[in-house]
C-alpha cells in the first residue's frame, strides 16, 4: 500500500502528458453537447472519486450532476429515458464489476454517452464506453486502492478543466506532479499515537475535501477496522457531533477555498468537548487542533484536496500496522467488487 501510494505523483504526471490530446477532445465534445446535467456511476473508492467529480463539474463547469446508483440499472432496470444524450461518467479501476457494467449497458441503451474512467483499458467497461479516459495508475496489487484513486481524481480534474475551460484549473494541472510529490513526503505519523486505540472517529471535509474525507473514512474502515465516518464540517453539528466524546479523535481535512467558512469555530467546539482534533489546512483555520499536520496551503484548492489524500495514505498504512493489521490484505475484500 505504501509503495503504491508513493508512485501516484509520477503516475499522475505521466497520465496528464499521455492524455493531453484525448481529454482536450473529450472536453470540446462535451462542451458542444451542452447537456442539461451529467451522471456518475461507481462503487467503493470510485464512488468517492465520483463525489469529487460532482463537486468539480458543478463548481467549475456549472453542470448539475446526479449519482446514478448501479442497482437502478442492473437490478431494477429503471434507467430513465431522460438519459438520452446525457454523459454518464462510469468510474472503475478494474472496469469489471458486474453490476456497474450492467448499469452502464442499460444507460447506454437509453441513449447515454458513457465516459469511462478506468485503469484497465482492456476491460469490458472500456469496450462499451464511447469515451475512454485511462487513469494510467499501473498495476495495483494492494486491495486498498491508493494510486488508482489519486490518478482518478487527477483525471477528473483534467476533464473538468478542459470541459469548463477554467483558466485557473487548467493552469493548476502543470503543478500536479510537484504538489503531489511534496504531499507524499509530508509526515503525518505523529497522528498514529492519537488514533491507535480509538474505537470511533469522525473525518471532516467540505467543498473540495468532502469526498476526500469520505475516502479517508473508508480507508480507515478497510485497513484499520476503525469505525470512521465522514461528514461535512457544515453538517456535522446536526446530530453527529453529539457522538464525539472525551479523547475521541476527529480528523479535519480543511479546504482552501470559500468552504473554509466556519471551520475555525467548528474545530474550537470539538476541542471544547475534549475531542482530539487532528487537522490539515490554513494555520488560522486549524489553530484549535491538538495536532496540525503538514499540508500545502498555496496550491489550487482542487489540487490541494488531492494532495491531502496523498499524505493521508502514508498515515493510514502506518496506523493499520500499529493496530496489528495488514493494510495490503483487508479481510473480506477483493479488488473487483462482485455485487449482484
Amino acid at each position: 500500500m505504501a509503495r503504491e501510494a508513493a508512485e501516484a505523483p509520477h503516475r499522475a504526471s505521466e497520465q496528464l502528458h499521455r492524455n493531453a490530446a484525448l481529454v482536450r477532445e473529450a472536453g470540446a465534445r462535451l462542451r458542444r453537447l451542452a447537456p442539461p446535467f451529467a451522471a456518475t456511476l461507481a462503487r467503493g473508492s470510485s464512488d468517492q472519486a465520483a463525489g469529487f467529480g460532482k463537486f468539480l463539474l458543478e463548481r467549475h463547469a456549472g453542470i448539475p450532476v446526479l449519482s446514478h446508483a448501479p442497482s437502478i440499472g442492473s437490478l431494477y432496470h429503471a434507467t430513465s429515458p431522460h438519459f438520452q444524450g446525457i454523459p454518464v461518467l462510469a468510474i472503475s479501476q478494474s472496469g469489471r464489476s458486474p453490476d456497474l457494467l450492467a448499469a452502464a449497458e442499460d444507460a447506454k441503451e437509453q441513449g447515454a454517452l458513457i465516459v469511462a474512467l478506468v485503469n484497465d483499458t482492456a476491460s469490458p467497461l472500456a469496450e462499451l464506453a464511447e469515451i475512454v479516459i485511462p487513469v494510467h495508475a499501473g498495476p495495483e496489487t494492494s486491495v486498498a486502492a491508493t494510486k488508482s484513486f489519486i490518478c482518478t481524481l487527477v483525471a477528473l480534474m483534467h476533464l473538468t478543466a478542459e470541459w469548463s475551460q477554467d483558466p485557473a484549473l487548467l493552469a493548476a494541472l502543470d503543478a500536479t506532479g510537484d504538489v503531489l510529490e511534496e504531499a507524499a513526503r509530508a509526515d503525518w505519523s505523529d497522528a498514529v499515537a492519537l488514533v491507535r486505540d480509538a474505537t470511533q472517529m469522525l473525518v471532516l471535509g467540505r467543498g473540495p475535501t468532502l469526498a476526500i474525507a469520505g475516502e479517508a473514512a473508508l480507508k480507515l474502515k478497510e485497513t484499520s477496522r476503525l469505525h470512521a465516518e465522514a461528514f461535512s464540517s457544515a453538517e456535522v453539528a446536526h446530530g453527529p457531533m453529539t457522538l464525539v466524546g472525551d479523547t475521541d479523535p476527529v480528523l479535519a481535512l480543511a479546504p482552501l477555498d470559500e468552504a473554509r467558512t466556519g471551520l475555525r469555530e467548528r474545530l474550537a467546539d470539538f476541542t471544547a468537548r475534549g475531542a482530539q482534533v487532528i487537522a490539515a489546512g490554513h494555520a488560522e483555520d486549524i489553530e484549535a487542533a491538538r495536532l496540525r499536520l503538514p499540508a500545502t496551503t498555496t496550491a489550487h484548492p482542487v489540487l490541494a484536496a488531492i494532495a491531502q489524500i496523498q499524505s493521508f495514505y502514508g498515515f493510514a498504512n502506518a496506523l493499520s500496522i500499529a493496530r496489528g493489521h495488514d493494510p495490503d490484505s483487508p479481510p473480506h475484500l477483493n479488488k473487483v467488487t462482485r455485487t449482484l
